[in-house]
């Protein structure tokens, strides 16, 4: 029965009811894109990242001798 843990579906029913009266019904889609832009650009940089350290690193050029 702890699908989210020891928090039932009365608590979570009182937290959404309190967002709602805090943000009102108007700003809460505004609020959810808000939530997944930043989701989403939180993902793409951890997996640029991830494509940084898998390719090998550059090794800097050895400057020239001077004659």
């Amino acid at each position: 029965m702890f699908l989210f843990g020891p928090i039932g579906p009365t608590e979570l029913l009182l937290v959404v009811l309190i967002i709602i009266i805090i943000f009102g019904a108007r700003k809460l889609p505004e609020l959810g894109k808000s939530l997944g832009e930043g989701i989403k650009n939180f993902r793409k940089s951890i997996s640029s990242k991830d494509k940084e350290n898998e390719s090998p690193p550059e090794k800097p050029e050895a400057p020239a001798k001077k004659e």
